[in-house]
């Protein structure tokens, strides 16, 4: 595996395997890999012939008081974790090269309407963060595909529009969430979690697993199922964000004979912010 920082070395390289005719998988992270992430990586390589792996900590997708300062950063151990998934480009650029003029005056790619729900009303201009760097990573890498998980699922949904929209050549695959045994949703930022927070976190499946239940037994009082939600969880210790059920297709508000549905919630334990859903039908 080659680790390339410079963003024309990467660029000469990707062009000889387009050239080659190889199709490019890609899988963009912020590094401090787990198996979620292996799993992505290796959907990747099941549908392309060359598999890139990105780890960037983007500035701008954190806003001021989260988490960016130490976010962890552990590019030696991601990288040994990598060689051993058969990766075959590892792209690690500093935030110098990739905002060469400072991201505060960067062009931004923004997703109108997805974006400002949700966790984008709890973090402002956190997906313009996203889908501009998404989008310049896009722009450096060419990838025929790019794989991304189903836990960040609002994420999901903004990259796909964004490539829907700005018309890119690129196959959007969602996967599963890969989890522990006991339910919680793997995650860089679990390593945050107290001995105490981490015996109580996995409460969060639990409650969007008794909703799904609901639901599939033919309850539609989705308000009360919302409040119900937030109610056990803040019982559990939680300090809830939202527990809201959404059109799974574009996050609208479901009516009653709507039946692609998602249960998405955000929580913190502690001083953690745990993010997690569930299609309910």
């Amino acid at each position: 595996m080659e680790t390339i920082a410079d963003i024309e070395q990467l660029r000469q390289l990707i062009q000889g395997w387009h050239r080659a005719g190889e199709r490019i998988g890609f899988v963009p992270t912020m590094g401090n890999l787990h198996e979620g992430h292996l799993a992505l990586v290796k959907e990747a390589k099941k549908r392309g012939d060359r598999c890139v792996v990105s780890i960037f900590v983007n500035p701008m997708q954190f806003s001021a008081g989260e988490d960016y300062d130490s976010y962890p950063r552990t590019l030696e151990q991601d990288q040994a974790i990598l060689e051993g998934a058969g990766v075959d480009l590892l792209f690690a650029p500093s935030a110098a090269a990739v905002y060469p003029a400072g991201n505060g005056v960067q062009t931004r790619v923004e997703v109108p309407g997805i974006s400002d729900i949700l966790c984008g009303a709890s973090r402002k201009g956190h997906f313009i963060g996203v889908a501009t760097i998404v989008c310049k990573l896009f722009n450096y890498v060419q990838p025929d595909l790019a794989v991304f998980g189903e836990k960040d699922f609002q994420q999901l949904m903004v990259i796909r529009r964004m490539v829907t929209d700005l018309a890119m050549p690129i196959e959007i695959v969602g996967l599963k969430t890969v989890r522990e045994a006991d339910g919680l949703a793997k995650s860089s930022r679990n390593g945050y979690l107290s001995t105490d927070g981490r015996d109580k976190a996995p409460k969060l499946y639990e409650t969007l697993k008794l909703t799904a239940k609901a639901i599939a037994e033919g309850d539609r009082d989705f308000s009360r199922l919302e409040a119900n939600g937030l109610e056990i969880l803040q019982t559990a210790g939680f300090r809830p964000d939202y527990f809201t059920i959404r059109r799974a297709d574009d996050l609208a508000l479901p009516s009653q004979q709507d039946r692609d549905l998602v249960i998405l919630a955000a929580a913190y334990m502690g001083t953690t912010r745990l993010i997690d859903n569930l299609n309910a039908a």
